[in-house]
């Protein structure tokens, strides 16, 4: 049996674990037992009532939270040189074209997000095998295949994020940092779960949003009253 540090039991015996927080209550739960020497991520995990096995109740969408993610998010912008100061003047990190996709087939992945048009999909195709297992793979679905580069750079610098369900039908990810002010957060929490109800799929039958629990890095989970964050 794995040992608990003398931290995690802390900060377990500052909240109660079968408590149901309503959603501010929770952000300043989350914010107390956190012990980190590092600015932590704040993360959310949403259990669906889906079956990701069928295609017609996958849950995937894009959100722009409010304040951000409080990440650097290095962009890669592959487009023809015609777009090139448009990606550049939008905030982009990297941009080409033939140089990177050389770069990436030697192994080059110091990236967060890929941005590309669809006109280069297929030079990008081959690099499925190493850009899909890392989840930087353009996707028109997330917003990362489009000709409005510059758009799509400045949105994701501004926070924007995709997200999807995973194959045991929870949604995961990080929404902000443990130093955002607990507003912020709060306003965060309520946009990515505003999108997340938006989408909830015709052929899922029953609870849909069946628990959310708030945390942060290495910090207990926090469940949060669904009916708090509409």
């Amino acid at each position: 049996m794995a040992k608990i540090s003398k931290k995690r039991k802390e900060a377990l015996a500052k909240f109660d674990k079968t408590k149901v927080y309503a959603l501010t209550e929770a952000v300043e739960v989350v914010k107390n037992i956190t012990y980190t020497k590092f600015d932590s991520s704040f993360d959310i995990d949403v259990r669906l009532g889906v079956d990701p096995r069928k295609a017609n109740q996958m849950v995937r969408g894009i959100v722009t939270l409010p304040h951000g993610t409080g990440k650097v998010t290095r962009v890669l912008a592959l487009c023809t040189p015609d777009k090139e100061e448009e990606a550049k003047a939008a905030g982009a990190d990297h941009v080409g074209l033939d140089d990177y996709v050389e770069k990436i087939k030697k192994g080059w992945t110091e990236v967060d997000v890929i941005i590309t048009m669809p006109s280069v999909m297929p030079k990008i195709g081959a690099l499925g095998k190493i850009l899909g297992p890392r989840g930087l793979m353009p996707n028109p679905k997330s917003g990362t295949v489009t000709m409005d580069i510059g758009k799509a750079v400045a949105e994701v610098k501004a926070g924007k994020i995709d997200f999807k369900v995973d194959k045991y039908g929870i949604i995961h990810s990080g929404i902000g940092k443990i130093n955002f002010s607990s507003d912020k957060l709060i306003e965060n929490v309520k946009e990515i779960m505003s999108t997340i109800i938006k989408l909830k799929p015709t052929a899922a039958k029953g609870t849909y949003v069946k628990s959310i629990y708030l945390s942060s890095t290495m910090s207990p989970g926090v469940q949060v009253d669904v009916k708090s964050v509409s």
